[in-house]
């Protein structure tokens, strides 16, 4: 039976799933094969730029559920939308809470250093864009139409680097 978009984007809540399938595979590979090689260090400015890329992932999902509560609007994945959100971080990215999901994984990775981890962080973007977003596109055009039209010509997928 086709799914209607109009009702909720899944039936399964795919992107807390995969970002935590992400971070148990990139520890089960660190751990059966550990990249990078031994011997490698990495450069000393590297630990703190990870970690501030790690921080900015937690600020950036903070300040996204903080926005959807305040709104009351619902914040799991595979139900439907209450409200079209689109200020505070929806203005940056219309996905802040994948976003900062990544730059979180993607911040851990860098500072242990963990290439499995970034990784997985890239792969689990790709995924969740795949199996979560493009849904969860169709289910806010089905349910807000022309304001969520106007609103994808203003705000990209993933993050707005300049205006």
């Amino acid at each position: 039976m086709p799914q209607d978009f109009s009702i909720r984007p899944n039936r399964i809540p795919w992107p807390p799933l995969i970002y935590l399938a992400a971070v148990v595979v990139a520890l089960v590979l660190d751990l059966l094969w550990p990249l990078p090689a031994a011997g490698w260090t990495p450069p000393g400015w590297l630990r703190p730029l990870a970690l501030a890329l790690a921080a900015a992932g937690i600020a950036l999902d903070l300040a996204a559920m903080a926005t959807m509560r305040r709104a009351h609007t619902n914040i799991l994945p595979h139900r439907g939308a209450d409200r079209l959100l689109t200020d505070g971080v929806f203005a940056l990215s219309r996905n802040p809470i994948y976003l900062g999901n990544t730059l979180l994984l993607a911040g851990v990775g860098l500072a242990l250093p963990s290439a499995w981890m970034v990784a997985a962080a890239l792969v689990a973007a790709w995924l969740v864009d795949r199996l979560a977003i493009r849904r969860e596109e169709r289910h806010l055009a089905a349910r807000f139409g022309a304001a969520y039209a106007a609103y994808v010509a203003r705000v990209p997928r993933w993050l707005r680097l300049r205006r």
